[in-house]
């Protein structure tokens, strides 16, 4: 079973063995999962580039050079790049020359992707609405983050980008944040966590924040009910998603990210305890599929790390068989761990100061409970 997409299930029943990270990357499937594919950026159209012509006053002095420039080939307007030098720099006013010399630039790989953006209908990711990131620190970090994913390749990134944006449109994921979910179906099967360093709320500070989600399998009380209806599965666990994003507060950000430098991510955790994996059932490996899909395609560079606690002696198996599928970026940041008061041990050195203490009981904490603390989609 995905451990995005769950399969959690009354003891003895088995999810898919299979794990999304919501990182762009369709490989976190434990069992199989086929490298992405890979493209190569293409090259954008260069900027316009157009000649002024000479003052009144000047005319006369002028005509030489004058005729010299609109000799240029007819597409000097067009593609600069098409444009043969000028003649020597001295040969021309200095108003001219710097007319005539300047050559189109190449658009930055994040002026692109707003390039792109800016031509559809959906103007929103993840709770932001996008604008020009050279003025706004959000979009630009969402840009970042496809890019980032896609290793800085821009066609990628601009593919996924707009698929996303199609995506969005379509579903409208903000909306699920406040649909009803069925009680009897998803109650206690996930929570968004927030642990900041001091004893307010850091809202605005990525740096003095850590944002969780849970995901506890082992409270789905029947795998045939919980992942039978596919599409309201995959929208509660998109609703769960942006109700991280939320806490993430990528729209309050004032700091751009870098490829290496990215603190608007969520640690994951998967809690297995009480389940079995030697039994799977098609509904939970379809909502495992699916899940892995619609997260790993639409939420990018947003996995920090992910924690895989109670797991069973076979999960060892499973996580033998992974390592030959997932990209080694994406494996470093999977932990698995057979008991869940283990989790707080591993936040020792964290940007939240005493941050394994302030996880629940359960977890090797002093802090509430996740049903006291977290947050969690709307059910009835």
């Amino acid at each position: 079973m995905s451990t995005e997409t769950s399969d959690g299930a009354k003891p003895g029943a088995a999810p898919a063995a299979a794990s999304i990270d919501a990182d762009n990357n369709k490989n976190d499937e434990i069992a199989s999962v086929p490298p992405a594919s890979t493209a190569t950026e293409s090259e954008p159209d260069a900027a316009k580039s157009t000649v002024p012509a000479a003052t009144t006053d000047e005319t006369t002095k002028l005509q030489p050079v004058a005729a010299q420039v609109t000799d240029y080939p007819a597409d000097i307007e067009g593609d600069a790049r098409s444009v043969s030098p000028p003649a020597p720099a001295h040969d021309y006013p200095a108003d001219i020359k710097r007319s005539v010399s300047t050559t189109a630039t190449q658009l930055s790989p994040l002026a692109q992707l707003w390039k792109a953006a800016e031509g559809h209908p959906h103007f929103e990711i993840w709770g932001v609405p996008l604008s020009d990131p050279e003025r706004h620190i959000p979009t630009q970090i969402i840009f970042q983050k496809f890019l980032n994913a896609n290793d800085g390749q821009v066609e990628k990134a601009k593919d996924q980008l707009l698929k996303t944006l199609d995506w969005r449109q379509k579903t409208q994921p903000q909306q699920l944040v406040r649909k009803m979910f069925s009680k009897a179906k998803f109650d206690g099967l996930g929570y968004v966590t927030t642990y900041t360093a001091g004893d307010e709320p850091a809202v605005d500070e990525p740096e003095q924040k850590e944002v969780f989600t849970w995901n506890l399998y082992g409270s789905v009380k029947s795998l045939d009910e919980t992942f039978g209806n596919l599409q309201e599965f995959v929208e509660w666990r998109v609703a769960l998603m942006e109700l991280g994003l939320v806490e993430v507060n990528i729209g309050g950000a004032i700091k751009p990210i870098t490829a290496d430098y990215d603190p608007y991510k969520m640690t994951q955790v998967h809690d297995y305890k009480g389940i079995s994996f030697l039994r799977q059932t098609d509904v939970a490996k379809a909502a495992s599929k699916e899940t892995i899909t619609v997260l790993g395609d639409n939420y990018p560079e947003l996995l920090k790390e992910k924690f895989f606690v109670n797991i069973p002696a076979i999960m060892g198996f499973f996580y033998g068989v992974m390592k030959m599928f997932v990209s080694k970026k994406t494996l470093k940041k999977f932990h698995p761990l057979s008991s869940g008061t283990n989790l707080a041990k591993e936040f020792v050195n964290t940007k939240v100061d005493g941050l394994g203490d302030k996880l629940p009981a359960e977890y090797g904490g002093k802090g509430a409970d996740l049903k006291t603390l977290g947050k969690t989609p709307i059910v009835q």
